[in-house]
């Protein structure tokens, strides 16, 4: 299959990107993987895109379609793949269209993992990462056994700035702005369907798979 998965900040899309394309046998190809090995690689697009990135200018879209077409025509990607923050805007998406025809191909479904904002600054805002050994906590979900201080290291927890909750809503104020026409373009497709993000991970996964199953019969 070819899945497109969309969803706001804090919604799991990478922990069910892993699960859903290790259930499907795809490739799970996110923008920032592609990104990495291009400048680890030092592709002629990677270090295209490096200069961009060194002087923290965002990289075209051009630059980020070539190195998505040049993943896509690899030959683990043939018979399918989950592709994970591509296409962010209609553009995207319609170019995303044509170099699938190119291939002879096209999608077969859009997944979006539906959490509401309440839940999503909940999920976020309380995380806590260590100075030290960087490992993230959450007060609620999985706290350390003394506040402020890593189990596992004993390093100092803080609250980076990312994860502030003023810095949270705004974030999902960029993604709905951004993202609620390519949502409202695959609906117009029909293969777009939107998956309850909320409870335990086992479970999210098994109705994001439910779904799949229906644009596969």
């Amino acid at each position: 299959m070819r899945v497109v998965l969309v969803g706001p900040p804090g919604a799991g899309k990478g922990t069910q990107a892993q699960f859903i394309a290790s259930n499907l046998s795809i490739p799970k190809i996110s923008t920032g993987d592609i990104f990495r090995a291009n400048v680890s690689g030092g592709t002629e697009l990677g270090k295209l895109a490096k200069e961009y990135m060194d002087r923290g200018d965002l990289v075209p879209d051009e630059v980020t379609v070539a190195m998505v077409r040049d993943r896509l025509g690899e030959p683990d990607a043939q018979e399918g793949f989950l592709l994970d923050g591509f296409p962010r805007n209609v553009p995207q998406a319609q170019i995303l269209n044509k170099m699938l025809a190119e291939f002879g191909t096209s999608l077969d479904a859009v997944l979006e993992l539906v959490v509401d904002d309440e839940e999503v600054v909940r999920r976020l805002a309380g995380r806590r990462t260590c100075r030290s050994c960087g490992k993230v906590w959450h007060v609620v979900f999985d706290p350390s056994s003394t506040e402020g201080v890593c189990d596992a290291c004993g390093g100092e927890l803080f609250q980076r700035d990312d994860d502030r909750e003023d810095t949270i809503r705004h974030r999902l104020e960029v993604y709905q702005e951004q993202t609620s026409p390519l949502i409202s373009f695959y609906a117009e497709e029909g293969i777009l369907q939107g998956v309850d993000a909320t409870g335990p991970v086992e479970e999210i996964t098994q109705r994001a798979m439910a779904e799949l199953r229906r644009f596969a019969d």
